[in-house]
């Protein structure tokens, strides 16, 4: 099937759409579940490297992007990998990019990166699916949703000691390889505006999926506003920064041989930025006035990939309630979950165009779905009794 397949699937403008089977197309045969993870992410997010983990995991969809030349392909960020599905005139050399990333992501960062690539035929012939939908966020930005137990399967092969070998990346990084244009990481941290940033997992299991999901979003609107009221990211809070030390993955990624040169210049961008925004100045490319909003429309604090991902603002009392009904319908053997709780939101971002394609990964500061993953997988593991 040709490599246009995200692209002509019709819409959807709902995210709660994501529980309407209806909304998605099976997976081309011929594609491949890539799947990235830093190895380690959770020790090295205590050690307080959680920008560090983010910024890898958004560099993997930096890599494939690039090495597909910019086509429009479904991909979800996880906060330490993603997930993404690619076709196959764009797989070796994704591949390829993603090698030069994890020789990078080891000697530049000491992030190992665990990179694997499952064929869809492979997932069905195990007697699993991945489907597709689409939901366009802004006119240039559509995000993937991805349905069935396929991508959560591939996972476990790409993880498990007797059968990582076999989907393990084995390409060789080109010479000189920087496969990572546009990806920044340029903002502060952005403080909730209603006191708490949860970074929140939930996978619903049993007969009825769809009406679990709906149950946990119908709560989170309930609780926390319609629409993008839990937004993490607000104008008001959204700010360059101004501290050399919060450029400091881009460069030590990017540019290792001239960090300290590179980290300068950037910091001096930014300042220029942030006095550009305050004055509300047009240069010949940017609008410096509506680019905040652009940064602000295109931010990916809520996704679906098998497991409902999202960071969510809202105060302590909003989110006991929610836990007690994640609580409920966890005991009644219906979903996994966890959660992390911070005050603030970082952003990771892949910007070709100021005013035009860019997407800005949001997770919790201090490792919000690292965190997260851990109570999610013991819950999800106890559901199994152990089987995963």
């Amino acid at each position: 099937m040709a490599a246009d397949f995200f692209a002509r699937l019709t819409a959807v403008e709902r995210f709660a759409a994501l529980a309407d089977p209806e909304a998605y197309t099976p997976a081309p045969d011929d594609w491949a579940v890539v799947l990235t993870d830093v190895v380690g992410s959770t020790e090295a997010v205590r050690a307080g490297r959680y920008r560090d983990v983010n910024y890898v995991g958004a560099a993997s969809i930096a890599a494939v992007l690039n090495a597909s030349h910019r086509a429009d392909l479904p991909f979800v960020f996880g906060g330490d990998g993603a997930t993404l599905l690619v076709p196959p005139e764009h797989l070796p050399a994704s591949l390829r990019a993603l090698a030069a990333l994890q020789e990078h992501a080891s000697a530049r960062l000491g992030l190992p990166l665990r990179v694997g690539a499952v064929p869809v035929t492979a997932i069905r012939q195990a007697g699993h699916d991945v489907a597709v939908a689409r939901l366009q966020v802004t006119d240039r930005y559509a995000q993937a949703l991805f349905q069935g137990r396929g991508v959560e399967w591939a996972e476990r092969q790409v993880k498990s000691p007797a059968t990582a070998e076999l989907y393990a990346n084995r390409a060789e990084p080109p010479e000189g390889a920087d496969p990572y244009a546009g990806l920044e990481c340029r903002w502060e941290d952005v403080q909730s505006p209603r006191g708490e940033t949860v970074s929140l997992l939930v996978e619903a299991v049993g007969g009825d999926t769809g009406a679990t999901y709906r149950e946990v979003l119908g709560t989170i609107e309930a609780l926390y506003g319609r629409g993008d009221a839990a937004r993490p990211v607000t104008l008001d809070r959204l700010r360059l920064s101004a501290r050399p030390s919060k450029l400091s993955p881009e460069a030590r990624l990017r540019h290792p041989g001239a960090r300290l040169r590179y980290q300068a210049k950037m910091w001096a961008l930014n300042l220029l930025g942030r006095t550009l925004i305050g004055l509300g100045a047009r240069t010949q490319e940017t609008d410096w006035e509506e680019y905040p909003k652009r940064v602000l429309a295109s931010t990916d604090y809520r996704k679906f990939d098998g497991v409902l991902r999202m960071v969510l603002a809202g105060g302590a009392a909003d989110r006991g309630r929610l836990e007690a009904t994640l609580d409920r319908l966890h005991r009644a053997g219906r979903l996994a979950y966890g959660l992390h709780v911070t005050d603030r939101a970082v952003l990771t971002c892949i910007v070709y165009e100021r005013m035009g394609g860019q997407v800005h990964f949001v997770d919790g500061a201090g490792g919000g779905y690292t965190n997260a993953a851990v109570a999610f997988k013991r819950r999800r593991n106890a559901l199994a009794g152990g089987a995963r």
